[in-house]
């Protein structure tokens, strides 16, 4: 794959790094990154990204120790088979860390819990 989707806002207080993480792992928990597909250089990724090559080698060795990627000297790197009772868990995890955040924000906003459960009940039906 030449080119991920990535949205890095440089306005939000979570690190880059943290960002690039989140989102690649959505991407193999998705499937839009499935078992064995090849991902981009450290080197790409980084100019794509426009950040340090150390952020996204940190990123590629993170998720490596993690289980999701595996690389190979001179080949690249891979996205790894996972069980799929650990994609699922890693799926809620991130569900609910952004529904969370999500949670919070509307909180700062003023928002009453009876009003965000409203809100989330509209959003639903959509």
């Amino acid at each position: 794959m030449n080119h991920l989707p990535f949205q890095l806002d440089p306005d939000d207080a979570t690190p880059l790094y943290e960002q690039i993480k989140r989102q690649l792992k959505e991407l193999i928990i998705s499937d839009a990154l499935p078992p064995g597909a090849l991902l981009p250089s450290i080197r790409t990724l980084a100019e794509q990204l426009k950040v340090s090559v150390i952020t996204t080698r940190r990123v590629y060795q993170d998720l490596e120790v993690e289980g999701w990627l595996r690389s190979e000297q001179g080949r690249g790197t891979f996205v790894r088979d996972r069980d799929e009772d650990e994609v699922a868990e890693e799926r809620m995890q991130l569900a609910r860390g952004t529904l969370r955040a999500a949670v919070e924000r509307c909180l700062r906003l003023g928002l009453t819990p009876e009003q965000i459960d409203v809100l989330i009940a509209e959003l639903l039906r959509e």
